[in-house]
This record gives structure tokens, C-alpha cells and sequence, in this order.
């Protein structure tokens, strides 16, 4: 990735000052034992699940594929998205909701191609923790299984707040399924099968000086053709306008 100019921090970003030892650690610790915790408790905590995941309509219809812990949306396009999303992240909810409609939009028109990289920033900020892992989880799983668009927004949606509990297993299946996922999606949201990527892409992620704003890595990151911009960059919405 070109080298970039030094530029003031983004506004309302959630970001990552922790040490290299202490990502690698949440590497082991997420696949090891904090998910299939979640698993086994289904989420729990003595205050009770959140109320079932509501459904929010797919502000458009596009194709996905998951490969190497990233989910690629739409084919070969005249320009690239990179995003760095946190599924528990405020400011990941505030991108989605001002910029949501017309990424979905400019995929679906063949405009652009976005590759979203699920991380789990914000691991322990859930009750228990867990969530950022087991939502982003979700997402891949709903994009190996023809419901990404569906479940990307209802979640984002729905989102919890940080410090609260999550949505357990079940309702994450239910959202799926009530999205049309295909036979595939419970078995894949059940095992956590890509919780290890998603800690491995916070992993490389935060230890990648091409990614980070002034020494530190935070969500969401934004990458346009190659190039770091701010979420509310001028091209980034010249893109999206087309």
C-alpha cells in the first residue's frame, strides 16, 4: 500500500492503542475460549438475552464470497472499498447508517467492489465478552450463504450497546434463517467457524503501519483504491455518488 502523508485523527473512531503481545493474545484467547464460551452459555449473562434481532430490509441485492477471512462484495469493479468494521463498534454503526444505502447501491450497479474485514476490536467490551467475534461470525457466515446484505444491516441496525450483552447463537441463527441464509448458516454461526480469521484479521490489521493513524489502528478503517481516507473522505463520496 503507497505511503500516505501524516494526517490529524478521525473523528468519532474508535481506536486500538494496545500492544502487539496483548493482539496476540486476543488471537489465541478468542479462538481458544472466549467464543466457545459464548457458545456454551449461549451469550449469557443473569440479565437476560436482548429482545429477537428485528429484521431490516437489504437496501440492495448483491453477490458475495468469503476467502482468506475477508467477504468480497460484488465483482471487479471500477474502484475498491476496504473496510475495517468492528461489528460492535459505535462509529462502524454511524458509517453504516450515513453511508450504508449507497455502498449497497454502487455494488449492486457494478460501480464498486468492497472487501470487508471483520475484526474484533472491541472483544471485550460485551457481556461477556465475545460479541465483536461471534457477530462478525455471523456475517461471514450470512456471506457464504447468500444473506450477507440482510444480516450486515440488521445487525448493524440492532446494534448493542458496548458493556451490554450481545445477541446469543440462537438469535443470530434466527436472523439468518428469517434472511433467507442458505442450509449452511447455523451449522457455520454455531461452530464459530471464522472467529480464528476474524482475530487474525485484527491481528495484521493493527500491526499494519498502512492502516494505522498516527501509530494506532481503529475501526472503521477505510481504504479507497488502495489508499487510506477519512470515512467522510470527498472521493470516497464522489465514488458513491457515481
Amino acid at each position: 500500500m503507497a505511503t500516505r502523508p501524516k494526517r490529524p485523527a478521525p473523528v468519532n473512531r474508535t481506536t486500538s492503542r494496545t500492544p502487539t503481545i496483548v493482539a496476540v493474545a486476543v488471537v489465541v484467547l478468542v479462538a481458544a475460549v472466549v467464543f466457545g464460551g459464548v457458545l456454551l452459555s449461549g451469550n449469557g449473562s443473569s440479565g437476560g438475552a436482548p429482545a429477537a434481532i428485528p429484521d431490516t430490509p437489504a437496501p440492495a441485492q448483491y453477490a458475495t464470497t468469503v476467502d482468506d477471512g475477508v467477504v468480497t462484495a460484488g465483482g471487479p469493479a471500477p474502484h475498491t472499498l476496504d473496510l475495517y468494521e468492528d461489528a460492535l463498534c459505535p462509529a462502524c454503526q454511524a458509517f453504516e447508517q450515513r453511508e450504508g444505502d449507497r455502498i449497497a447501491q454502487a455494488v449492486a450497479a457494478g460501480r464498486l467492489q468492497v472487501r470487508y474485514h471483520l475484526v474484533n476490536l472491541l472483544e471485550q467490551r460485551s457481556n461477556p465478552p465475545g460479541y465483536s467475534s461471534a457477530a462478525g461470525n455471523a456475517m461471514m457466515c450470512a456471506a457464504e450463504n447468500g444473506a450477507f446484505p440482510a444480516v450486515h444491516t440488521s445487525l448493524y441496525a440492532a446494534q448493542p450497546p458496548e458493556g451490554a450483552r450481545g445477541y446469543d447463537t440462537a438469535q443470530l441463527v434466527d436472523l439468518g434463517q428469517r434472511a433467507g441464509a442458505g442450509p449452511g448458516y447455523a451449522d457455520c454461526v454455531t461452530t464459530g467457524r471464522h472467529v480464528g480469521e476474524i482475530a487474525l484479521n485484527f491481528h495484521d490489521a493493527s500491526n499494519d503501519p498502512a492502516l494505522q493513524n498516527q501509530g494506532s489502528f481503529g475501526t472503521p478503517t477505510v481504504v479507497l483504491d488502495g489508499r487510506l481516507v477519512e470515512p467522510g473522505a470527498p472521493e470516497l463520496d464522489q465514488v458513491l455518488a457515481g
